[in-house]
């Protein structure tokens, strides 16, 4: 039971990471204004990468 559920929270945030990498840009738009929309962008993808790595992580040592 603990297993499946480390590994459904692992794929979701896994998951988010690859759509906050590749929608980094659109959503800055959505949220910030047009200053900060490069550093939003910029700060939006290494969340998503340290969220995909963390994601893996927990369902790589979780199998």
């Amino acid at each position: 039971m603990v297993e499946n559920i480390l590994l459904t929270l692992g794929l979701m945030l896994s998951v988010f990471g690859v759509i906050l990498i590749y929608d980094a840009r659109d959503i800055a738009k959505k949220v910030f204004g047009f200053g900060d929309q490069n550093e939003a962008s910029s700060g939006l993808k290494i969340l998503g990468f340290i969220m995909s790595i963390i994601g893996a992580l927990i369902i790589y040592f979780n199998i």
